[in-house]
């Protein structure tokens, strides 16, 4: 695939004020600051369409961007938030669950995890969450260029592990890198099939 447009399409706390009308929709999560706005950015060959911030926390709205007239990226809030006041932290995670418990197009869910690190708890929780709720969804790994080719792959086996002591088997998984970017080709095609396949 070819993404050949993309254009900004809406943004919204609540799922009933979604941009229309309705697509298919491809949505990315990720734990705060794991590079998200940066690899959408980067899918979309658009360097301005997500805004990106080294300040955690900058996504508070869920955006739609719709992609070649037919179908919708959707950017939610992260989740993690180390700094931020209980009651705004509870509107983040009000909106993120209204989105993945009402949103009736959503094709699949994309959780993005920075290859650096060990996956972290909150990670595995929501991936949890996930399958208990039936969520379709992918993981890709992000800023897979800041390591060593063998350093990335123990990482991910470790990851691989701790995944599977939740799990019989791996969901989908994808390695980026917005800086170089690595796993464009893999992430699209794969969005592709999904499409072909509703």
């Amino acid at each position: 695939m070819k993404i050949k447009k993309a254009a900004f399409a809406g943004s919204s706390t609540r799922v009933d004020q979604r941009p229309k009308p309705r697509l298919p929709e491809f949505a990315f999560i990720g734990r705060s600051n794991v590079g998200k706005s940066s690899l959408i950015n980067m899918l979309t060959g658009n360097g301005s369409l997500a805004k990106t911030s080294s300040t955690p926390g900058k996504t508070r709205l869920v955006n739609h961007f719709l992609i070649n007239d037919r179908w919708y990226l959707v950017d939610l809030p992260g989740y993690g938030f180390a700094k931020m006041p209980n009651a705004e932290r509870k509107q983040l995670s009000d909106t993120i669950n209204d989105y993945l418990d009402n949103s009736g197009e959503l094709a699949l869910l994309f959780v993005l995890v920075d290859s650096r690190h060990d996956i972290q708890r909150n990670d595995l929780e929501f991936i949890e969450t996930l399958g208990r709720d039936g969520i379709p969804f992918a993981i890709i790994y992000t800023k897979c260029d800041k390591m060593g080719p063998e350093a990335l792959k123990a990482q991910m086996e470790r990851n691989a592990a701790a995944l599977l002591e939740q799990w019989e088997e791996l969901p989908p998984v994808f390695v980026s890198s917005a800086t170089a970017a690595s796993g464009k080709e893999d992430i699209l095609a794969y969005i592709d099939n999904v499409l072909k396949n509703l």
